[in-house]
């Protein structure tokens, strides 16, 4: 998000949170919610695709509503003006192709409104079947998300996609890029989708209208960047907003402002020298190297966290509480509080949605400890670094923190009894604190390689660079 739609959107929510009649209220964040999913959805080579993108995110919302609420609730007299209204924004959007005026929404002229009218009735056809449909549908469409998950994190597979797409539209598929298949905040979106619909084939999703459904799926706070709220806590706060008091205006400003410094003053400086793919393989001297290391693993947590407090702040003053991602992550002894610390909202879905359900079904087979703790940690980093891109460097850094967890699970297990009757005095536990602090921020720093460059040549050569080794 630029620092302009920031601020638009912080004065929005100050706006909502001033607003008192609960039925307005929520129609304000819907609308403002499904307007942001185009006006933040960046400008692409391909014609119409930052328009159609956005729409596809809408209907694939709308759908997931029909896959997770009761049958009872589904009815087109319940919901049809809620349909109505995200229709008539479609159509809306496209009827601006015909001002002959600069507006900042949709980012790119949108297509005929024949085209659109065409699509709405499509989409609405498709949407009174899957209305129809079984709760099983809910598990095709948790592996469609992973499809566009997949296709949209491989650099080969978007590049594809892209290629395909510009056949469609007649245009030069030579200049196909992976850059041109980029879909706003559909990483955050899926897995609040697959959250519901996992929470409603177990019987613990509440019921929610489609309004209600749609303003927590695309809230546009937490829109492009997290954190991942739960639908429970959401509801809890959309229906029963506090009001904004002086004390909650002065805390949601805080949080705001903090976010704004972290991102464009902290990070944004540290970017200047942060390890990039351009620098690289630049620097010879293992100095530098370790400097530009370690500025990248600083940018990346005030970029980061930046954003989360921004989005935090933005959603207080609308009075909806989004959860903590960031808790000193790096201020912390050992890799498994690190990780209980860093994008807390992302490891914590993933706990629940992966990790622990793999744990219970291998301890019903009567696999060993170790086994499964190797097992179950190193699948969930190589997912949660696939989530962040198909490639061989983002496989790499899911596996060096999988078996960095593996190792920090059995040391702890193995050491435990001799700490706790050898390191007894208090300067003892300090310097034990800060030795472990050292070791797994310097372990994180590590890995963040991987993270930050494309292809492992990079890698290698800034790994041999920071320990002294000079090939040349």
């Amino acid at each position: 998000m630029t620092l302009t739609q920031i601020l638009a959107f912080a004065a929005l929510a100050l706006v909502v949170g001033l607003i008192r009649r609960p039925r307005l209220r929520l129609f304000i964040l819907f609308t403002a919610s499904v307007l942001a999913v185009f006006a933040l959805q960046p400008s692409l080579p391909i014609r119409g695709l930052d328009f159609w993108l956005p729409t596809a995110t809408l209907a694939i919302v709308v759908y997931s509503w029909f896959v997770t609420a009761p049958s009872s609730a589904r009815s087109l007299k319940q919901n049809w003006r809620v349909l109505a209204v995200l229709a008539g924004i479609l159509l809306t959007l496209g009827a601006t192709r015909y001002l002959d005026i600069n507006l900042p929404l949709p980012v790119s002229r949108p297509p005929q409104i024949m085209q659109i009218l065409l699509a709405v009735a499509i989409l609405a056809a498709l949407g009174t079947l899957i209305a129809r449909l079984p709760v099983w549908i809910g598990s095709v469409l948790i592996a469609v998300l992973i499809l566009f998950l997949v296709v949209l994190k491989s650099p080969v597979l978007s590049e594809w996609a892209s290629a395909a797409l510009r056949r469609m539209n007649q245009q030069s598929t030579e200049m196909a890029s992976a850059l041109d298949f980029r879909w706003l905040g559909f990483s955050y979106i899926s897995f609040r989708i697959i959250h519901t619909i996992r929470d409603r084939q177990n019987g613990k999703l509440p019921d929610a209208s489609l309004i209600e459904y749609v303003t927590y799926v695309v809230f546009f706070p937490a829109l492009t960047a997290g954190p991942i709220h739960r639908i429970e806590r959401f509801l809890s706060d959309l229906r029963n907003p506090a009001p904004l008091n002086q004390e909650k205006l002065l805390d949601a400003g805080q949080r705001f402002v903090i976010g704004l410094f972290k991102k464009f003053v902290v990070a944004d400086c540290l970017a200047l020298i942060a390890l990039n793919s351009t620098n690289a393989l630049q620097v010879q001297h293992a100095g530098w190297m370790w400097l530009m290391l370690y500025a990248y693993a600083f940018q990346l947590l005030f970029d980061f966290s930046g954003y989360t407090d921004i989005a935090i702040g933005i959603g207080l003053l609308a009075g909806i509480r989004l959860p903590e991602n960031f808790n000193n992550p790096y201020l912390k002894p050992n890799l498994t509080q690190f990780w209980n610390n860093w994008h807390m909202s992302l490891t914590q879905w993933f706990r629940a949605y992966f990790f622990n359900p793999l744990t219970r079904t291998m301890r019903k087979k009567g696999i060993s400890i170790p086994v499964i703790v190797l097992n179950t940690q190193v699948s969930t980093m190589l997912l949660i670094g696939l989530w962040h891109g198909v490639s061989w460097n983002f496989v790499l850094w899911g596996l060096w923190h999988g078996v960095g967890l593996f190792i920090n699970n059995r040391w702890s297990d193995r050491t435990k009894a001799w700490m706790d009757t050898h390191i007894t005095t208090r300067p003892q536990r300090v310097v034990s604190q800060i030795c472990g602090i050292v070791l797994t921020f310097n372990f994180v720093a590590l890995g963040w390689v991987f993270f930050a460059l494309p292809k492992l040549q990079m890698s290698w050569h800034v790994f041999l660079t920071l320990f002294g080794v000079n090939l040349g």
